[in-house]
Parts: structure tokens; sequence; C-alpha cells
């Protein structure tokens, strides 16, 4: 890396005078860009010359930029005749630079860089950004917790602190990345995938090549950019690469996984906003393309996001107690317990702000340790730490460093708005601790309400359902057992969405504080069903259709054996079904095109189910059609 760069700018130095001393000491850079973050996660992004910058610095810093509420997602909010929006800098974290290693400046002979400032997105003066969301659940989460323990002080003896030690409250987060990388146009082999996937034939293996050389550069760019990587590995998906030729390496289809060090949490999701940037340049100037799907080979490992967050205090004489820190009887604190049954408790209506797209709904099926029941686990003992991986959100628990304890939620994926994914799982926590603070509960009365089973009776939590299990829920528990203890878990965009009207009352546990308004709950259902009818109609019809009219009858008719001609018709019979109409029955395709243009939702989500259902089926007839040929 160039140390001659300027490749951060903390918060210290956001004043007029300091940035401008940077900008005029560092001519490389030359662009300054706001990056706001609308309701479905997609960031801004745009070019302003550094000399119109500084001739209006203090414009700029206070919401001088303005941009098209059609250039983002703000439906029902930034209207065709009301579009304006304005964009506020957000001066209390950290600011990056990025450099475009492709465009070296013929002055400096350094890449020209552009001064990325997050900042907020007001609508006739409100913010109705993602950011602003997450904030305003950070600040909601620190005012209610001050005032539950200037008034309840003795709750604070679980974790053996006193009020008046208390300087700060902190909230961390981090997040990690997992995504699919491939030399471009490589056709992928699902069945080979899948094969070397049971096998755990890549798991951290060693990377090669290519792979190697980005995955080494992009935790070298991390670490100038003080995102602080742990680690880079290899994750289970992938096939060994194969050698050309010329000796390089081809046929490259890896899952890999990068893992960088906490922050608060507004700073996290700004960090892994800007390493995704980071992987995809790195790797793409590699000759390789990468994907942040979460589902991008069915039939094989999608990619997670393991989110961990947690709660600390910051003492007068500068300790740190983590709130959430576990006793000598206990997993943890009365804060830790009531923290997690609010978003236990909570969870139908975070879910659609967690998986809100076709893509996570599909990873999150049983079979590939990817979680679908509402339902935690905190270990098989106090003294003994473990990690339950068939569980929605667990307890991670350290005994040697009670500052590590967090939670784990492992629902999210790489295209997770981790914006208001933690917002919404923060204002869950804020209900669940004023449940068990203003009740005067124990960590005893917590932890039996938390382990209850099916119809014991419960003050907070549901009495029909059941919250903690320390058995595999996959193994142990039939389909019928699993959603009788555990609730049925949604299997559509819109079947999450609909959680929305199912749970009035657990709405407005993320509207306290006006973390959330109707208006904003309203724009991103908005924006999320569009997007889901249209990814539908659009690219995963246009998908399908492709690759059934890639499965063509490939036996000889004079050599064909009466099994393969069988094989065949049920397979032209199940292409036909799927996408040819007559003048007697539209095919699935169609039905599903006119469900969307009548805006029946819930009938394009009972099709679509079917959909995916039928090509599971099609695959399968034509994968054992071709094996039973000799000659193809």
């Amino acid at each position: 890396m160039n140390t001659d760069l300027v490749y951060v700018v903390p918060k210290t130095e956001h004043s007029e005078a300091a940035l401008t001393k940077i900008l005029t000491e560092h001519p490389e850079i030359k662009f300054v860009s706001l990056v706001g973050v609308d309701l479905s996660g997609n960031s801004t992004d745009e070019k302003i010359p550094v000399k119109v910058f500084l001739e209006d610095i203090s414009g700029f810093l206070k919401g001088g930029v303005q941009t098209d509420g059609s250039s983002v997602v703000l439906p029902g909010i930034a209207s065709i005749n009301n579009a304006k929006v304005d964009m506020l800098a957000d001066v209390n974290v950290a600011w990056t630079v990025d450099y475009n290693d492709e465009n070296i400046d013929p002055d400096t002979n350094k890449p020209v860089g552009t001064l990325r400032m997050p900042c907020f997105l007001l609508h006739d003066g409100i913010p109705v950004d993602s950011r602003a969301i997450l904030k305003n659940s950070i600040d909601h989460l620190k005012n209610t917790l001050w005032d539950l323990f200037k008034k309840y002080p003795e709750s604070l003896a679980s974790i053996n602190v006193k009020l008046e030690d208390i300087d700060e409250i902190v909230d961390t987060c981090a997040t990690e990345l997992e995504f699919w990388v491939k030399t471009p146009n490589e056709k992928t082999e699902v069945e080979e995938l899948s094969t070397s996937q049971v096998l755990q034939e890549q798991y951290w293996t060693r990377t090669k090549g290519a792979v190697r050389t980005a995955m080494e550069q992009t935790l070298i760019v991390m670490d100038s950019y003080g995102l602080e990587p742990e680690m880079g590995h290899k994750e289970v998906g992938g096939v060994k690469a194969k050698l050309d030729e010329s000796g390089n390496y081809t046929h490259i289809m890896e899952q890999l996984e990068i893992d960088w060090k906490y922050s608060t949490a507004l700073q996290a999701a700004d960090n892994e906003l800007w390493t995704k940037s980071l992987v995809h340049e790195i790797f793409r100037n590699n000759g390789l393309d990468v994907t942040f799907l979460a589902k991008p080979i069915e039939g094989v490992a999608g990619s997670g996001e393991h989110t961990h967050f947690s709660i600390s205090l910051k003492l007068k004489d500068g300790r740190r107690v983590n709130l959430f820190a576990p006793t000598k009887k206990h997993y943890m604190s009365i804060f830790g317990y009531a923290s997690i049954m609010g978003i236990l408790k909570n969870y139908e209506v975070i879910n659609p702000f967690v998986s809100s797209t076709n893509d996570s709904l599909r990873r999150l099926k049983p079979g590939f340790e990817a979680p679908v029941c509402i339902v935690t686990s905190l270990g098989h003992s106090v003294d003994i730490p473990s990690r339950n991986r068939t569980i929605l959100i667990g307890a991670i628990r350290d005994i040697s460093n009670p500052l590590a304890t967090r939670f784990e939620l492992r629902s999210p994926n790489p295209h997770t708005n981790t914006y208001l994914a933690v917002a919404t799982l923060f204002t869950a926590m804020v209900d669940g601790i004023k449940y068990a603070l203003t009740k005067g509960k124990t960590e005893d009365e917590l932890l039996t309400e938390l382990s209850k089973k099916p119809g014991d009776d419960a003050e907070y939590l549901e009495k029909g359902r059941a919250y903690r299990s320390e058995e595999d829920v996959f193994e142990d528990f039939t389909d019928s057992e699993r959603e009788e203890f555990f609730g049925k878990a949604p299997a559509t965009v819109y079947e999450n969405l609909c959680a929305f009207d199912m749970y009035p009352e657990k709405i407005e546990v993320l509207k306290d504080g006006g973390v959330l308004t109707d208006k904003l709950i309203n724009s991103f259902r908005m924006g999320t069903m569009k997007k889901w009818l249209i990814e539908i109609n659009n690219r995963i019809i246009n998908d399908y259709a492709s690759e059934i009219r890639s499965y063509k009858m490939i036996h000889n008719i004079e050599k064909a054996l009466d099994l393969d001609v069988a094989n065949w018709m049920k397979i032209n019979e199940l292409r036909i079904y799927l996408m040819k109409d007559t003048y007697s029955t539209k095919s699935l395709f169609t039905r599903i095109r006119y469900a969307s243009e009548r805006l029946d939702y819930s009938e394009i989500s009972t099709l679509q189910l079917e959909l995916d259902e039928k090509m599971k089926n099609l695959r399968e007839l034509y994968s054992a059609y071709k094996k039973n040929l000799l000659d193809i």
C-alpha cells in the first residue's frame, strides 16, 4: 500500500479547517461523495469536485447537497411531486477515501481518490434513511437504559456496578462477509459442488492462484483502512480449481469468508458496506467474479452473514463491563436474558428487515445449517460454553473473558440491510429489558421463562411457544414439532411481510421512541414488495425459462430404452406445464404474470412456492435421465 495516501479521515478531523488542510495537501483526492443508504440498503455515490466542495464547505457539511427522491428507495415518502431529499454529512463516524487504481493522476502519480462521507437522507427536514434509523435506535437504547438505571439502580447489582460509577453506555456490533467467487462465465455444476460440500473438501483449505492473491490483497487493504481484519478463509462451498495450459487456475468456484474487528453499531454497518466495495473491486482486478447472493446456487450452501452485538458500560475509572456478562450461577445477567427474550418475542416483525429478498428465503431452509426457527441456545451448562449452530440466535460466552459475551444472529445474509436489522434488534432488546426491570425479575425467573415448554404459563413470552433448545432443531424435531414449538417460518417475501399485519402489538415495539414510524415501515414494505414482484417476473421467470430450454431430448431414438423414453416424457410434460401455453391451459409462468397484474399477492406467493418445487423436480428428473444414457 502507498503510505503517502490518506485512507481514513477520523471523526476528530471533520472540522472545516482540518478537512481543508487534508484536501489541499492531498491533491490526488479529487472528489467528494456523500454516501446515504436508502430503506432497501442501496447506497448513493456521486462525484463532487473537491474545488466545488471547498468553495462551500460549510454548506456541504450542513446539508447543502440534494438528490432526487426517485434515485433512492423511499416509496410513499419522496413522491414525484415532492422528491427533494437533502443529504446531511454524518460527522460522528470515520470517513474513507476510495482510490481508483485504474486512474492515475499524472500530476501526483497517485491513484485518483474520492472522499466518502456517510450521510443522512432528509425529506421535509426529517431523516428517512437506514443510517438515521439505526442512529435513532441506538439513541433510544441508551436513553432508555439511563432512565431504567436511575429508576431501578438495584438491577446493576447483577453485574457488580453502581449507578454513580457509569460514564457511558457503549453499543458494539460486528459482521462478517461470506461470498462466492468464480472465474467469469464459469458454468455451475451443482452435483459436483454438492458432493464437495458434503465431503467438506474445501472448508478451510489453502487458497491458490488468483483467489489467494485477491484474498491477501483484500486483507492488506482492509488493514490500511483501519478495519483490522482478523481472518480470511475458504468456506464450506466450492470445488477444486483446474490448471490450464499456461499454468493459470481456471474453473474457479469457491466460497470465502472474511472477518474483521467489531465497532459501534453505526460504524460497523458502514465498515461492512465499504468492505463489500473493496472485495468487489479487488477480486475484479484479479479477473474474478464475486456474488453476495444469499443462495446463488440451489442445492449448495448459501452465504450467511452472522451478526454479533452487545452492550457494555464504560466506567469512570476507565474499566469496561459487559452488560450481558454471566455470573457464576447463570449464563447471563438480567440484562442479557431480558435482551434475548425481547428479540425472540418480537422476531416475527424483525424478520422482514433481516430477510427481505427471494434469495434470502431460499437460504433459510432446513438441511444447510440455516436458521429457520425462532429459538435460542444458551449452552449445555453454565460452566461449559457451547454453540448450537441450528438455532436463530445464540449467546456467545467466554468464561475467561466476560467482555466477549454477545449475541450472534445467524439469519442475516450479505444482502441484509444491516442498518435496519441491527436497529430493530436493539429496539426489541429495550422492550425485553423494560419488562425485566419494571417487573423486578431475577435471573432465575427470566431463565425459567426463557426455558419454558409450549403451554407453560409466561408473563412476557407467548404461552403456546418454546424459545430455547440445546438440541439439534433439525434432527431432534419433526417438521410438525418444529412448527408447534417454535412457529412456522415464512417461505416467501410476501409471507414474511404479512407479519406487519399479523402482529400489530409487536410493530408498536419497533415504533417505541420513534425509531420506526408507520410511514417508514410502509415505505420499506412498498419497496420490498415492488422488488419482489419485479424480480419474480423479470428475473426468476426469465432465468428459469432459459434453464428449461436447455433441458433437451438427448437420447438416440433408435437406441433408447423404454425407461429413457418414459423419463423424457415426464421431463417434457413438466417443461410444458411450467412455461408453455395452449388454447385451453395457461402455464405456471403465465398464471404468475396474471396474478401479478391483479396484484394478488397471496396467489403469487403460493405459485412461487409451486414454481420452485417444480423446478427442483425438473432438475432431479433431468439428472436421472442423463445418467441412464450411455451415449450423449
